[in-house]
């Protein structure tokens, strides 16, 4: 059984930076290789101990390549515009894939089934091979039986390095997911239809790294970076840290042009947070990291002043490095509708990488039946290099984290109000909310365009752009 410690000191890894990988605290990397080996990283099941009282069967994950106790997937370091290489091997007894859930990749390493590359069926392996060109926290995960697979814990966290970044005194990358366990600590079924049919089926244990209210160790008075990936199929927070101050640096692995105090931030299924915590400077005060969505504050994490105080001033953290992109271009841009909506018009089709069996939602009045190798015409076709607007309408009463592969848009407008221009990957829609989201078509290929509340995504919410 995999054992997690509920209180580690802050430190770099000799190890992790050998490998570029780390366990969720991590040190900077070394001399980078010319030429890098590649990551083995096994998709496997195990068991562990989630809900603190008994060990959970059948759990599923990413291990490095012969790991003997498998646990939480490793996070993933690499260094932006430097060569990455991975090779996946299926321990599975079903196919898998992995998507890197943010990168600005080649559509071939995507990993979706059918549309960018073959299942990676039990025993077999798939190379996937990339250069990262943003810095920045993103995350990887399965798109296949994809309810099952993240839902029984196959997410992993990715943290792309640019040399040019402050060192700051500590990192911690939490990575936030429920689980849908019952009182024996085993799992129950993973959705209920009604559920599925509205917000998504909640799980019953909150975790952070697998455990519930882990604690870290940080500097007294120093400045943590902390990493936040939501990685849950259903559940959205509302974030904030009760006893330090804090600013955000970054959302969805882009860098905000300014550094932003945090009151209290939103963040839904396939979104990350970078903050930069300032420490107390008292040895042993604490800082929670809670959730107050609905209403009752839940502590996720708690860190822990240790040592002498480095004193350090919040007014000192400068905004990170941008990534490169490029600015849209508003007065040629084409117009794409997207209005998604309920659904009962098609039944779902059964496919390799399951289906609920229901059809619950749609996006144009189409709803995503299953994987084909024939699947439904993309929602627009987009020439190479051009801005399009994408006119996003959420006719629902629910609330849909919108996720687009491969490429990133710029926040344009909504309808609630006036919206920082954000560049990001994700953006969660509200209910009767119209926005715009500028993109330009700079990466070819076919791109899954889809709500990332998993039982969304699995009964019709999934779409793809064409880009040629």
């Amino acid at each position: 059984m995999p054992l997690l410690s509920r209180r580690t000191l802050i430190q770099g890894s000799a190890v992790a930076a050998a490998y570029g990988i780390g366990a969720g605290i991590a040190g900077r990397f070394g001399t980078a290789s010319a030429a890098p080996k590649p990551v083995g990283i096994d998709a496997v099941l195990t068991e562990g101990m989630i809900d603190g009282k008994t060990a959970t069967k059948k759990l599923m994950t990413y291990a490095l390549a012969g790991a003997s106790e498998p646990g939480l997937a490793p996070v993933l370091r690499m260094r932006k515009g430097e060569e990455f290489a991975a090779r996946l091997s299926n321990r599975l007894d079903e196919p898998t894939t992995v998507h890197w859930h943010g990168l600005r990749i080649p559509n071939a390493m995507d990993g979706v089934p059918i549309l960018t590359q073959p299942y990676v069926y039990p025993g077999d392996s798939f190379d996937y091979r990339f250069t990262p060109p943003d810095a920045g926290t993103f995350w990887y995960h399965p798109h296949c039986n994809t309810l099952t697979q993240i839902g029984r814990g196959m997410t992993g966290a990715i943290v792309v390095e640019d040399p040019k970044d402050a060192v700051f005194d500590a990192e911690v990358v939490l990575n936030l997911r429920d689980w849908r366990l019952g009182g024996d600590g085993q799992f129950i079924d993973q959705y209920k239809a009604r559920d599925a049919a509205k917000s998504g089926t909640f799980g019953t244990v909150r975790t952070a790294n697998w455990q519930t209210q882990p604690d870290y160790d940080v500097p007294a008075g120093g400045f943590l970076r902390l990493r936040i990936v939501a990685s849950d199929v259903t559940r959205i927070y509302n974030l904030r840290i009760n006893g330090a101050e804090a600013m955000i640096i970054a959302i969805d692995g882009q860098p905000l042009p300014r550094t932003t105090p945090l009151d209290m931030s939103v963040i839904a299924p396939g979104q990350r947070l970078d903050l930069v915590v300032r420490m107390p400077e008292s040895e042993g005060a604490s800082v929670d990291l809670e959730d107050i969505r609905p209403s009752r504050p839940k502590t996720i994490a708690r860190f822990r002043s240790i040592g002498a105080s480095l004193k350090r001033d919040l007014g000192d953290v400068a905004p990170l490095n941008p990534n490169p992109g490029v600015e849209p271009d508003l007065s040629s841009a084409t117009e794409v509708p997207l209005v998604l909506s309920a659904t009962a018009e098609n039944s779902a089709e059964n496919s390799i990488c399951g289906s609920l069996g229901f059809s619950f939602w749609a996006i144009n009045k189409v709803a995503w039946t299953g994987d084909s190798a024939d699947p439904t015409a993309p929602l627009a076709e987009m020439k190479l290099g051009r801005t399009y607007l994408l006119n996003l309408q959420n006719v629902t009463p629910h609330a849909h984290p919108i996720h687009l592969h491969g490429m990133n848009f710029k926040v344009v407008s909504s309808s609630t109000g006036t919206v920082a221009p954000l560049i990001s990957d994700t953006y969660l829609i509200l209910p009767d909310e119209r926005v715009q989201l500028a993109l330009v078509a700079d990466n070819p290929g076919d791109w899954v365009f889809h709500c990332h509340i998993i039982e969304h995504q699995k009964t019709g919410m999934t779409g793809y752009l064409r880009v040629a």
